[in-house]
């Protein structure tokens, strides 16, 4: 503590840069222990810092290359002193660090070589508007925080677009830089923070277009790489928990129509299908991993099955990779490695939510028909789910979707009379028990049969 205050002493003086930086690291050290922190936390404190870190200069540039360090090690400070510091989350409040952070990263938005002081800035942006949900809304409304943070998006991104809402996508290009990816996740964070609670608002026209210019931003996100796998599957994390707050109607900027110079192969009634495919492809990824599924799987199979419900390009698309016609039908339909081998497996999860989301995903392939679901799972598969929604005697969801029918393959419509409706596959005929029974032990059973019928029907 003794040491806390005399760095505090220290850096109120004027001393060199590299002085700066030293006491800083020793504060961002020390700063990770609460105890310490309850009495160096105060305003005047907190004030040092936000001047060291340029949160409280009225100029309009960062132009001194020597003093980034000391800016990067006032901010790394103050993450740590706000995320361990009930006071210090109060006096943010006062002090309106929100709004010094954005004005601090209006200054730098569209410089490349200050990457690390744009990233501790998103990351304390993030920390305050988790910590504080109504910095969220001042984000959202006071300070325009989603056209900002989406142009920084851009900016990590180096975005050319092409049209309103397609970006050039250069498949051969070199992938992101380390700096880069990890200022694009701390934006994807903070920009979830503040659009968290879109979902119970009415959208805007004006929004809606925002929402759009994000989401297209996202597509680009989906359709590039990081540095290592890792950090590719954390960035489209974390780019998939923030289209789950986008509004559905403003999803459709996901998919976009072919160029005549365009040889795609994940091409598909003339729409451009690559960033659908990478969440489907993330989403088994997601279930191979075998492990943290509500956390890591049911956010993709949410989006999934709302871009679905909404979307019949991308529903189809869905469906032509997800349940292709049936071919097979002597194996179980959760036996396998496919996708709906995989899915089918999860509808009957010990975990409920990971089960209901994982049938609500087949179901709206399925155009929410009953009879189409049980062909591609079987009844015990499907059961949870179709109790659930009241559909045990069959007929179809409440939502409208387009007539068209399935085509039934020859190997389906010829196994289609010997197939075991509960399980969902070929078995053979199984000999009639009844056959070689006597009359009495007929009467003996058709009794036993009729008691037990009383019993269900009394109990």
């Amino acid at each position: 503590q003794k040491l806390c205050e005399g760095i505090f002493k220290v850096l109120v003086k004027d001393i060199p840069t590299t002085c700066q930086v030293s006491c800083l690291e020793v504060l961002r050290i020390l700063s990770r222990d609460k105890k310490i922190l309850v009495p160096v936390t105060t305003k005047e404190n907190m004030q040092i810092l936000l001047r060291l870190a340029k949160l409280n200069e009225s100029d309009d540039s960062l132009e001194k290359v020597s003093e980034f360090p000391v800016i990067v090690e006032s901010l790394k400070c103050l993450c740590n002193i706000v995320f361990n510091s009930q006071m210090a989350q109060q006096l943010s409040l006062e002090l309106n660090l929100a709004a010094k952070l954005c004005n601090l990263l209006r200054k730098c938005k569209d410089r490349k070589f200050i990457n690390d002081i744009k990233c501790f800035d998103l990351r304390l942006l993030f920390l305050l508007s988790l910590l504080h949900t109504d910095i969220r809304s001042q984000l959202r409304y006071e300070l325009q925080g989603l056209p900002l943070l989406t142009q920084i998006l851009e900016s990590a991104f180096s975005i050319k677009w092409t049209d309103e809402y397609e970006s050039a996508i250069d498949h051969n290009g070199p992938p992101l830089s380390p700096q880069e990816t990890d200022c694009a996740i701390e934006a994807l964070k903070a920009l979830f923070n503040v659009t968290v609670d879109s979902w119970k608002t009415k959208i805007r026209q004006s929004d809606s277009h925002q929402f759009r210019v994000m989401a297209a931003v996202l597509r680009h996100c989906l359709l590039i790489a990081g540095p290592t796998e890792d950090k590719t599957e954390e960035l489209h994390s974390n780019a998939v928990n923030l289209l789950s707050n986008v509004p559905v109607s403003c999803l459709d900027v996901l998919i976009c129509p072919l160029t005549h110079e365009e040889n795609n192969t994940m091409a598909y009634n003339g729409m451009n299908m690559e960033a659908i495919h990478v969440l489907l492809n993330f989403m088994e990824k997601r279930i191979d991993k075998g492990s943290s599924y509500r956390e890591g799987l049911t956010p993709v199979l949410s989006l999934l099955t709302e871009c679905s419900r909404a979307h019949r390009n991308i529903r189809k698309f869905l469906k032509d990779q997800v349940l292709p016609p049936l071919r097979d039908v002597t194996n179980r339909p959760e036996v396998g490695s496919t996708v709906r081998n995989k899915l089918v497996r999860l509808m009957t999860h010990v975990d409920l939510g990971v089960k209901q989301i994982a049938a609500e995903f087949l179901f709206v392939l399925c155009k929410e028909r009953v009879d189409s679901l049980l062909k591609y799972t079987g009844y015990g598969n499907a059961a949870g789910l179709l109790a659930a929604r009241g559909l045990l005697a069959g007929g179809r969801g409440d939502n409208w979707y387009s007539e068209d029918e399935d085509t039934d393959t020859e190997e389906y419509k010829n196994a289609k009379p010997n197939i075991n409706l509960i399980t969902g596959h070929l078995e053979e005929p199984m000999p009639n028990p009844i056959d070689e029974m006597t009359e009495e032990q007929k009467e003996y059973e058709a009794m036993k049969l009729v008691n037990m019928l009383d019993k269900l029907s009394r109990y």
